[in-house]
């Protein structure tokens, strides 16, 4: 099964970069490692691709992938090169630096809202952790809806789940 990170597609570099945190690598460095077939210390063209999908959400074209290939001082389709640990997290990092996390939580919340409603319910909310977390109980999955229900009216605005979002246990 494919392992996921949770990164997408940033708005772009009109944005102002972020600053990558330890975690950011650490996820970096475990997509390299993940995306590693055979243990080679190298990710070749298709463990490039697989990595690119894990970290930032979509399948890079040829041309990025050759284009990755190239600022890394490689010559395209030689057997036994590829993108070492170091290389793929600089370039990872200045892909990740652009990630917009406001734009992240938008996708998130879509994701949820398949019926483009603008709010979410407990049965959509029930759907999407059945697709993406079988094994969890239901009344666990009811107890966070009425949690992040903010206001208990049995729906989820986008302000709710944007708070979820960012709301940090550690403070």
């Amino acid at each position: 099964m494919q392992r996921t990170y949770g990164f997408i597609l940033g708005p772009g570099p009109c944005k102002p970069a972020r600053k990558l945190t330890a975690e950011d690598r650490n996820v970096i460095i475990s997509a390299f490692h993940d995306s590693d077939l055979g243990h080679k210390n190298y990710l070749d063209r298709e463990d490039l691709k697989t990595a690119t999908v894990a970290l930032l959400g979509y399948k890079p074209s040829k041309y990025e992938v050759d284009d990755t290939y190239k600022s890394c001082g490689l010559i395209e389709n030689v057997p036994g090169q590829g993108i070492t640990l170091e290389k793929f997290i600089d370039v990872m990092s200045s892909k990740m630096a652009v990630v917009d996390e406001d734009d992240e939580i938008r996708q998130t919340f879509l994701m949820f809202d398949s019926q483009c409603r603008g709010f979410l319910t407990q049965d959509d909310v029930t759907k999407v952790f059945s697709q993406v977390a079988p094994h969890m109980q239901k009344h666990a999955i009811e107890s966070a809806f009425k949690e992040i229900d903010r206001d208990g009216d049995g729906r989820i605005s986008y302000k709710d789940f944007e708070f979820m979002m960012k709301y940090n246990t550690d403070n």
